[in-house]
């Protein structure tokens, strides 16, 4: 995945032109005849485009229940103090004002102006649409009235199924299917669209991150891990439950959460729609944070006879970072300093900077000084600089990944002849399944690795024993249709290059365990998908592989916490020796759960006898 702190600022690049050039950002449909004037829920209407998407309505009526001032999107939410019968319908609706609104919570107002649907992210972006009036013409009529009593929004209301299937004849689209709020949760929130809701001591679930945004659940047992967290098992289990919080007041006073801890009492404001996760509530009362005590977990010590390989994706980490110190203190103390560690997400010596640099000299020591600082050992490391700007990643990054071992307790086998675009290949030694250069990197000319990072084989030898083993860092999600988009099922785009790069890995070893069965082979790294995705069924094959973490009970395997969804990205699989023998797997909980992570993702550690 790419990092949270990039993926954002693009998206707010995306939001702040989609906002200042309107076209890109709307929905334009053929519109109704002429409304003179019209309720918030008709113009709402039954499915998620408002039937006056493009019309002009006038002196619409409404308490105003929230204001936004600040963002690309101004304005303030209202809401008919007055409902329909219907419950598809909302009575709320968000009016565009551009700059600071003059309205305030409480004021009876009403309001002339343009009905437009308007996406979030721009229309290829997948998402659903926000129904808002724009370029209004507002009148105050009274001030200091009551705001319309919060929908309570908690595991009763909402439904256990999340979605309908989309309109095959529309691409997928649930856009123009009849809202069935009692019976799918996305059809549920969307009939709340732009009014006031509230939910009341809620567990977070997604810790609050730099943007003043975090997730809870309202659903405390659906999926629940024993952390607090809300797990990802599958494509058609959906936690129906996540909702992410955001504020209408200042940064400083949002709350600073980690996952298992509670916003006790309620938490209140309009129901809105955003790029990043879809439906939001926008407090303008947030409940009291409650701690979980949640603690950063430390796996155990490896046992002489036990060899520990880890993997760890370090985020872009290069020389300007400040994480190093901290980085080290996780490797030596959470992770007990493991024999070898496969590291993702190293950058070149001078970081974003894009000028032909491809080493990382400077980025390793500078670690591994760090690791020695801390107390643990003085790895050595093994890596393979990429082409410049060919791996993806920040541009200018050149990121890879980079072996780091302890010398005084496995050995690295090197042999020559490896390179950035030399493919390594399997060779018999003495009997066994030997790699041709190690370190090496696996067909880097294919078009898997297009514009992505090539997975890098090492040889190691531990009490006698080889080992081989393959650091590898998948292409991205980026791309992928979200899960609270307008197409349902989402189309994962970005599965196809991952396949690609499966086969290629599962050829790999294939190629391994033909010379010698019984080889002790781990591919491990940022895989970027799910154990039970296609990917993982790939890279498994006939069970050439297997991914260590279903070694775990299923509410303890996650690597990594998106959008309120614990979930598996980081794997660690290996072939039938090590799965036939004995083994330990662990998910090292240090940096997903928390608000003050290093970085996004969790680092796992496999311990066995070789």
């Amino acid at each position: 995945m790419p990092s949270k702190s990039s993926a954002r600022l693009a998206a707010l690049t995306v939001a702040a032109v989609c906002s200042a050039t309107a076209v890109t950002q709307m929905i334009v449909l053929p519109a109704p005849a002429h409304a003179d004037s019209v309720r918030i829920h008709d113009i709402q209407g039954t499915t998620r485009i408002s039937p006056y998407a493009g019309q002009k309505v006038s002196d619409v009526a409404g308490i105003v229940t929230g204001v936004r001032t600040y963002g690309a999107s101004k304005g303030f939410w209202m809401q008919d103090p007055h409902p329909d019968a219907d419950p598809a319908t909302s009575e709320g609706v968000f009016v565009f004002t551009g700059s600071a609104p003059k309205a305030a919570v409480g004021d009876s107002v009403t309001v002339t102006g343009t009905v437009s649907e308007y996406v979030p992210g721009g229309t290829s972006s997948g998402n659903q649409s926000i129904t808002e009036i724009t370029k209004p013409a507002v009148t105050v009529v009274s001030s200091g009235n009551a705001v319309p009593a919060p929908v309570v929004v908690d595991a009763k209301s909402v439904p256990a199924a999340y979605t309908p299937a989309g309109d095959s004849a529309a691409n997928g689209s649930i856009d123009a299917l009849p809202l069935r709020p009692k019976r799918y949760a996305l059809d549920y929130y969307e009939s709340l669209e732009g009014m006031n809701v509230q939910v009341k001591d809620v567990r977070v679930v997604t810790a609050s991150d730099p943007y003043t945004e975090l997730w809870v659940t309202v659903k405390p047992h659906e999926n629940a891990n024993r952390r607090g967290g809300t797990v990802y098992g599958s494509y058609t289990s959906q936690n129906t439950g996540r909702l992410q919080i955001q504020s209408l007041g200042a940064t400083a006073d949002f709350p600073v959460a980690d996952v298992g801890d509670t916003l006790r009492g309620t938490t209140a404001g309009p129901l809105d729609y955003t790029q990043y996760g879809g439906y939001t509530l926008v407090a303008n009362r947030i409940g009291a944070l409650e701690s979980g005590g949640l603690r950063r977990e430390n796996t155990r010590k490896q046992s002489r006879d036990e060899l520990a390989v880890a993997t760890y994706n370090v985020e872009n980490l290069d020389p300007s970072d400040t994480t190093f110190a901290a980085h080290a203190a996780a490797i030596v103390n959470n992770l007990r300093s493991p024999d070898i560690v496969s590291l993702e997400e190293i950058q070149d010596d001078n970081g974003a900077t894009d000028d032909g640099t491809v080493t990382a000299d400077v980025t390793m020591a500078k670690l591994i000084d760090a690791i020695v600082a801390a107390g643990g050992p003085r790895y050595e490391w093994r890596s393979i600089d990429p082409v410049n700007d060919q791996d993806g990643g920040e541009p200018g990054g050149n990121i890879r990944q980079a072996f780091l071992f302890n010398p005084a307790r496995v050995s690295f086998t090197d042999r020559p002849g490896g390179g950035s675009t030399t493919a390594v290949g399997v060779t018999r030694v003495h009997g066994r399944a030997a790699l041709t250069s190690s370190p090496g990197r696996i067909d880097p000319a294919s078009e898997a690795w297009k514009s992505s990072r090539k997975p890098l084989a090492g040889e190691f030898v531990f009490h006698g024993r080889t080992v081989l083993v393959i650091a590898n860092h998948f292409a991205s999600k980026g791309g992928d249709q979200g899960l609270t988009g307008k197409y349902q099922p989402p189309v994962r785009s970005s599965e196809t290059q991952r396949h690609l790069q499966a086969t290629e890995v599962n050829s790999f070893v294939k190629d391994i365990l033909k010379v010698q069965r019984d080889a002790d082979v781990i591919a491990l790294g940022d895989i970027n998908d799910f154990e039970f995705s296609g990917t993982a069924r790939i890279l498994e094959g006939r069970g050439e592989l297997w991914s260590a973490i279903k070694s775990l009970p299923r509410s303890e395997r996650y690597t990594y916490d998106y959008q309120g969804n614990a979930q598996v990205l980081d794997q660690i699989l290996v072939s039938p020796s090590i799965r036939h023998g004995r083994f330990a797997y662990d998910s090292v909980h240090i940096n997903s759960e928390f608000h003050d992570q290093i970085s996004d993702h969790d680092p796992q550690v496999l311990r066995f006898r070789p």
